[in-house]
This record gives structure tokens, C-alpha cells and sequence, in this order.
């Protein structure tokens, strides 16, 4: 058995996409793309639009890759550009209002993943507003912390805390109006 060091390889790419190797660039681009569209349909409803804000963020990815310095991972990397490009976007399309409200409370949560798809937790996620949305997203899923929320969209911790809040206390209801669907009992 070969043991193939991907590692190395991504490296390499990375190299050769820096001196404007289309193939390297489309190699990178045919990789990671996939999952990058993934993130950005986190952030935005309308899978057309996802697929444009991705290939703009890939553009900057493209442009700004020499000033990746290989310390972490190279997909983190290109993720953090995709997040950002998606908050720009949605700052500029929707002009997204935060409730500004302080006072927040955290809940416990089972796994949602034993119980429904994540085509089902995705359309779930779509019906919030777009604030509790992106807050939501960028807690529960890509991991930040509210400190990190707040500078990102300029808000407040506590707002970021208090969207987190209203966004799962949503999310909770429209959990249970599909459990009495599916129990019957609606």
C-alpha cells in the first residue's frame, strides 16, 4: 500500500497557485469547493447567490494566497475568507437590523443529528431572521466565540448572546410543531 502525503501535495498546489498555475488553481478550487459552498449556504438562503459569494471569496482566496504562511490549515483559511465574504454580502443585500436586547439564556440541546437530516435542520435554519441566522451560524457551527461574533458584526456581546437566545428558542419551536407533525398530535 502507498501512503500518499496529502499534506505535502496541498502544499505544492499552494506554491504553484501562488505563481498563477491555472491547474493548481482549479485543482484547489475543484477540492475545496464543494465544502465551501457548503459554508456559504449557511449564511445565505438562495443557492445562486451562495454559489457567487463563493466564487468571489475564491477570487480573493486566489489573489491574497500568497499570505498564507502554512502555520495552520489551509481549508481554516479559506474558510474564515468565506465567512467574511458572506457577512459582506448579506450587510450590503439585506441590510440586517439586530435586536438589541441584553438579556439571554442558554438552553440544553439534544442531538439533532440522531433525530432529522441536515437537509431538515438547513431549512430550519433558513426560516430565521437573517441576525439570529448569522449569529446562530457562526456560534453553533464554524465554533466562534460571542466576543469574536460581536467584533465580527459590530455589535455587542450581549447581542450576539441574546440573537444566539432568540434564534434557538425559534429553532426549538419550529422543532416541536415538527415532532407533533410527525406524532400527529398538531
Amino acid at each position: 500500500m502507498k501512503v500518499i502525503n496529502l499534506h505535502r501535495d496541498e502544499k505544492n498546489l499552494i506554491q504553484l497557485a501562488v505563481k498563477q498555475n491555472r491547474h493548481a488553481q482549479h485543482q484547489l478550487y475543484t477540492t475545496f469547493s464543494p465544502k465551501m459552498l457548503g459554508v456559504c449556504r449557511q449564511y445565505i438562503k438562495d443557492v445562486q447567490q451562495a454559489e457567487d459569494v463563493m466564487i468571489t471569496a475564491f477570487m480573493k482566496v486566489f489573489t491574497n494566497l500568497k499570505a498564507f504562511e502554512h502555520k495552520g490549515s489551509f481549508e481554516g483559511w479559506i474558510r474564515r475568507i468565506m465567512v467574511n465574504e458572506c457577512i459582506s454580502f448579506i450587510r450590503v443585500q439585506k441590510q440586517v437590523k439586530f435586536i438589541e436586547d441584553e438579556t439571554f439564556f442558554e438552553e440544553r440541546w439534544d442531538s439533532l443529528e440522531d433525530h432529522y437530516s441536515v437537509e431538515e435542520i438547513q431549512l430550519l435554519i433558513d426560516q430565521l431572521p437573517d441576525g439570529c441566522r448569522m449569529v446562530f451560524t457562526l456560534f453553533a457551527i464554524e465554533g466562534f466565540k460571542h466576543q469574536e461574533i460581536a467584533k465580527m458584526l459590530e455589535i455587542s456581546e450581549g447581542t450576539s448572546k441574546s440573537q444566539l437566545a432568540h434564534a434557538r428558542k425559534m429553532l426549538q419551536k419550529q422543532l416541536s410543531k415538527l415532532k407533533n407533525k410527525e406524532n400527529g398530535t398538531e
